[in-house]
């Protein structure tokens, strides 16, 4: 089949989303839709020999039961500038093909990330990596603010300064913050592209890495609109319960009792909220 052409895709080829306070994300480029999902699954030549009703069918079949490698013929090119700790944890996913600026060939900027008020909380009392529910005070919000800024003003000036003695570019930028922007392109496979968005959507994500996830999201949806919709159907929407949960699902359903307790009917209740 011809290469495809996506209309909405189109239309958004180049332009920058804004995220966080001085992010973004661009989409670059884009190989394959919906359509060389369906071709590809298949085999089949053309366009045109089932109906939109058909297509959308099987790619929800497809995900559904996880046939992924039709969803690897699609691939997105993102340019994204986010704080560098945004990106360590990015880069966990290793499926992805990254092009980061270099701090060894360029002169990094002072841009730096400063969390808004209302995303500045304490540490969660029962989930050691993630923030508890609810800001912080006024008062206290305002001095983490003054206490970040203050010195992320004082390491990047520390960085001019040894630029200014010549100090090499890969030592003297050695000392600059997590918080500081970083760029690069980002390549990656629909198929993956889901599990990152899985994974990175989902509400233990650390915040800052959400809101780059779904402006991805859009992105992706104005590509490939139906897989989009059995991704949120039967992934990104849905539970994986364990075999013991699953056994206490049928009681409760039977109008049994629970069998599950503690902690183990603790998480069960979760995925049912």
């Amino acid at each position: 089949m011809a290469h495809c052409i996506v209309p909405a895709a189109e239309e958004i080829l180049d332009k920058e989303y804004a995220v966080l306070d001085h992010g973004f994300v661009r989409l670059v480029d884009y190989l394959g839709s919906d359509e060389r999902i369906v071709q590809s699954a298949r085999v089949s030549y053309g366009s045109g020999t089932k109906t939109y009703r058909q297509d959308k069918g099987l790619i929800s079949y497809l995900l559904r039961n996880d046939h992924t490698s039709p969803f690897e013929q699609v691939n997105f090119t993102f340019h994204v500038k986010m704080p560098i700790f945004v990106a360590r944890q990015w880069i966990r996913h290793r499926t992805g093909r990254v092009n980061e600026i270099s701090g060894r060939y360029s002169v990094m900027t002072d841009q730096c990330y400063l969390p808004d008020r209302e995303h500045i909380n304490f540490q969660s009392e029962d989930n050691k990596q993630g923030r508890a529910e609810g800001a912080v005070d006024a008062q206290l919000a305002d001095q983490v603010l003054f206490l970040l800024s203050e010195d992320q003003k004082r390491s990047y000036e520390t960085y001019q300064k040894l630029l200014d003695l010549g100090i090499a570019r890969e030592l003297a930028r050695v000392d600059l913050p997590l918080s500081m922007y970083t760029e690069w392109y980002w390549q990656m496979d629909l198929h993956n592209l889901f599990h990152f968005l899985q994974l990175r959507l989902d509400a233990h994500a650390q915040y800052e890495i959400r809101v780059y996830a779904q402006t991805i999201l859009d992105m992706v949806r104005l590509v490939c609109p139906m897989a989009t919709k059995a991704f949120e159907e039967h992934k990104l929407g849905s539970k994986t319960f364990s075999s013991s949960e699953l056994d206490a699902l049928k009681k409760v359903l039977k109008g049994e009792d629970n069998p599950l307790t503690g902690r183990s009917l603790e998480l069960f209740e979760q995925k049912l909220s």
